[in-house]
């Protein structure tokens, strides 16, 4: 069996081998470094060590790692606490939510009975910043490349926040990750800038963590290198790596972990595992696979279903045609080689949040019925979530109609419960939103006015200064004011008057501003005749459309 060879210290007078050159033999060696590596890193000083652990292949293998060479260590030099940090962001694969939660029990228990330093920790993101908070409650649309709200909230924020706080605390610390350059040409091209501005040998620096240096101990590690050393080494802790390994194999389209036998052979772990309604790739693959793979596992199918239905190419039919702040902003679009300029859409209406909260919710229900006995208490959206989805349609989108809690009786059968002090405390309500519904009729912008008009009050009745009303009632009819079509082309004036600004074009100007109109298109009494026959044209303004003037 072949596998990449972490590349050789040339100031020691070491040769460069080939990938076709490494054997396991190879591999046990270089284990052996490694080990001594992370001994003595580890014994060099007090800085306090943070192991980024996501519970897949690679990071077990590190953590692995790490724990066999401090064990190797007398007890007296166990001095510092190793943090072991897991990221949940409430919307994992439950499969592999189940898993991490096992292990890292697990892993608490081993290090307690073998006296290790190793702490772990579950991180989530705020309930501010979650997934379903974001897209159902504000009506973030579902992530794409051009807008992934997703990763920094519910993933990157919880990590950094606990990695600064030890910063904070101790000064420095040193963050063990399981990257490998072999993932992509990419990770690659990034480790090698990181490796070239070294401070400290094996430690590199990360212009967004100050103070924290990280350690890659395989990252020249192949994926073939990676199963090898789960297959081999017994797992410390007592977890049985065979449950990974059939892990990834239930997650492979073709339910196959092939035997490598050399560099053209497909390894088993390139599956991807990650949040279930991620509509950053183009199919979930891996759960597909685990579905197609497992019948014990159809179960997950309405979690399918729904980020399917998610992952739209175009959802303009479902979104708002203002921003989020309620103005129109255009763009210059380029499809196949045609130039056009359009609004950009904004965040999901009302109607499309509230039917992503009752699919959730439904597909929450039916799977507390069909899944295993071990899964019956998943959450798919948590009572903490629910609350603040409803302040922001109560408070933010003055949608006082409070439909989050007829929804949840409807879709669970349950009254639901709200955490939050107060939460069920309002002059308007869903009679009063009726009422003004009928009044409005079918004018959707008129209503949504009204709606707003009457919240800000609301929302000032109780302050004893109401500074800042005039300011709010302002802003309701500067975003609520204008039908579509009217706000729409009023964004495109704007931007006909910026460009005529930019290149100088007082006529043009002149002509937005003040609404000149060419002779030949107007010749009505704002035409005044300097000689018989000849009209001249006069500036449309303020004063002459008020005043018109008299023959």
């Amino acid at each position: 069996m072949t596998t990449t060879k972490k590349p050789p210290n040339k100031a020691q007078g070491e040769q460069p081998t080939t990938p076709l050159q490494r054997t396991v033999e190879d591999l046990v060696e270089d284990i052996q470094a490694i080990t001594r590596e992370i001994q003595e890193l580890y014994c060099r000083d007090e800085i306090p060590w943070i192991i980024g652990v996501s519970w897949g292949k690679d990071s077990s293998t590190v953590l692995q790692l790490v724990w066999n060479a401090i064990a190797a260590l007398p007890p007296e030099k166990r001095t510092k606490t190793i943090h072991v940090i897991t990221t949940d962001t409430l919307v994992e694969n439950p499969i592999v939510s189940a898993w991490v939660r096992k292990s890292l029990q697990t892993l608490k228990l081993a290090a307690k009975k073998e006296q290790l330093p190793i702490e772990p920790h579950l991180l989530q993101p705020v309930v501010q910043d979650t997934f379903w908070v974001n897209l159902i409650g504000k009506g973030y649309p579902a992530p794409r490349h051009q807008f992934r709200w997703c990763t920094q909230r519910l993933k990157i924020t919880p990590a950094n926040q606990f990695i600064r706080e030890m910063v904070r605390a101790n000064g420095e610390t040193i963050v063990v990750l399981g990257t490998r350059k072999a993932e992509s040409s990419k990770r690659a091209a990034t480790m090698k800038k990181h490796q070239a501005g070294r401070l400290r040998e094996h430690l590199s620096p990360n212009a967004s963590l100050p103070n924290s240096l990280i350690y890659t101990p395989i990252e020249d590690w192949s994926n073939n290198d990676v199963w090898i050393f789960l297959n081999q080494c017994d797992n410390p802790w007592g977890q049985n790596n065979k449950e990974l390994f059939n892990l990834y194999r239930g997650a492979t389209a073709d339910n196959e972990c092939p035997l490598v036998i050399d560099t053209t052979t497909p390894s088993c772990g390139d599956s991807r595992f990650g949040c279930w309604v991620c509509t950053m790739v183009n199919q979930d693959k891996s759960m597909e696979a685990m579905i197609q793979n497992d019948e014990e596992k159809e179960w997950m199918q309405p979690l399918l279903d729904i980020r399917n239905e998610l992952d739209i190419k175009d959802d303009r039919d479902k979104r708002d045609f203002r921003r989020i702040w309620g103005n129109v902003q255009l763009f210059e679009r380029n499809k196949d080689g045609e130039i056009s300029v359009e609004p950009i859409p904004g965040p999901y209406t009302k109607y499309w949040r509230e039917h992503w909260l009752t699919r959730v919710l439904t597909a929450q229900t039916q799977i507390r019925h069909t899944a295993p006995e071990n899964m019956r208490e998943i959450t798919l959206i948590t009572t903490e979530e629910l609350s603040e989805i409803r302040r922001i349609w109560l408070e933010q989108k003055n949608e006082f109609d409070d439909s989050l809690p007829r929804i949840y009786k409807e879709v669970t059968g349950e009254e639901f419960i709200d955490p939050r002090p107060g939460a069920g405390n309002s002059l308007l309500g869903s009679d009063e939103w009726m009422v003004l519904e009928e009044i409005c009729a079918d004018d959707a912008m008129h209503l949504e006015l009204m709606a707003k008009l009457l919240d800000t009050e609301r929302q000032f009745r109780k302050k004893a200064r109401r500074v800042g009303i005039y300011d709010a009632l302002e802003q309701c009819f500067k975003t609520s004011s204008h039908s579509q079509a009217d706000a729409i082309k009023n964004a495109y004036l704007k931007r006909d008057l910026k460009e005529a600004v930019d290149k100088g074009d007082i006529a043009k100007v002149k002509q937005l501003t003040l609404g000149d109109v060419d002779v030949t298109e107007d010749k009505d009494e704002e035409s005044v005749t300097d000689s018989p026959g000849e009209p001249t044209a006069k500036a449309k303004n303020w004063a002459n459309t008020k005043f018109k003037q008299k023959n």
